[in-house]
């Protein structure tokens, strides 16, 4: 397993000739778990990560993996390249370098509560990754615990495989054989998928408007928890529409005069001992 850099490599995973006329074909999603706890667990996502057209497995904090352990005698033939490539990497190298897409067995009942909804199932998911070109994560979390509500919130979009009420919760190499199943038409054949419809801007850029919208609603007198709670809603809201590098330059642009514009009127209030911008 390779060691993590400080930022996470992005492998396009676009073929150079492209589709039959010349376009480029749809990027592979990377996987990513979070503190896996049993080599087997690992060995077995590279197994499905291999059974359904996956190479580039990231690790955020895994165990040790030893050559003749449990991770490589799960793995399959994934252990002879996908689990031995493997790169150690930090959570926020992920956030940074990928559009994330985060899973979950516990999802949010209603609007309310926006770490776990809107979420969407694996076939919403691979229907809505069909025609968005750009590096994608599909990240995992802990067994028994997963992802905790903090880092679903930093994720751009959430995922979750419907089963029984009584018992929701798959085990983990479970859950990403099944997802990494209903995303087989993305990276299996790709000859099969259609037209790529939407560059998705690339990811700094997109973390520069959460920076940028940030600033306006402090500048703008929002309290605290209102300021989180849209935040929120504006990285879902981003994580749903895929913006274009064009849209999401445009955004940054009236952001920045915005802020700009904010910052003079303050400036000016306290030169004339004015009130300052009204809060709620």
């Amino acid at each position: 397993m390779s060691g993590g850099e400080e930022d996470a490599t992005v492998d396009d995973g676009v073929s150079a000739e492209g589709d039959e006329r010349g376009r480029p074909t749809s990027r592979k999603p990377v996987v990513v778990v979070v503190e896996p706890e049993t080599p087997g667990n690992i060995g077995t996502i590279a197994r499905a990560m291999k059974n359904f057209g996956l190479t580039d497995l990231k690790l955020v904090d895994p165990p040790e993996l030893k050559e003749d352990g449990e991770a490589y005698g799960f793995a399959g033939h994934a252990r002879e390249d996908v689990l031995p490539n493997a790169d150690e990497v930090t959570f926020d190298e992920v956030v940074a370098n990928y559009h994330t897409v985060g899973t979950t067995a516990i999802t949010g009942e209603d609007d309310r509560s926006h770490e776990r909804y809107p979420f969407k199932t694996p076939v919403e998911l691979r229907e809505s990754l069909k025609t968005v070109d750009a590096p994608t994560a599909i990240v995992f979390g802990r067994e028994g615990r997963g992802l905790n509500n903090e880092e679903l919130s930093r994720l751009d979009e959430v995922c979750s495989i419907p089963a029984d009420d009584d018992y929701p919760v798959l085990n983990l190499g479970q859950a990403a054989t099944v997802l990494l199943y209903e995303l087989r038409d993305l990276t299996v054949d790709e000859t099969q998928l259609p037209d790529t419809e939407v560059t998705r801007a690339p990811e700094a850029d997109v973390e520069r408007f959460h920076d940028y919208f940030g600033e306006f609603l402090e500048a703008t007198g929002q309290r605290e928890h209102h300021r989180a709670k849209n935040e929120l809603l504006m990285r879902r809201l981003l994580g749903r529409a895929h913006p274009t590098e064009r849209e999401i330059h445009s955004l940054l642009g009236t952001l920045r005069k915005a802020n700009t514009k904010l910052e003079h009127a303050d400036h000016l209030a306290a030169k004339y001992d004015e009130p300052v911008y009204p809060s709620e």
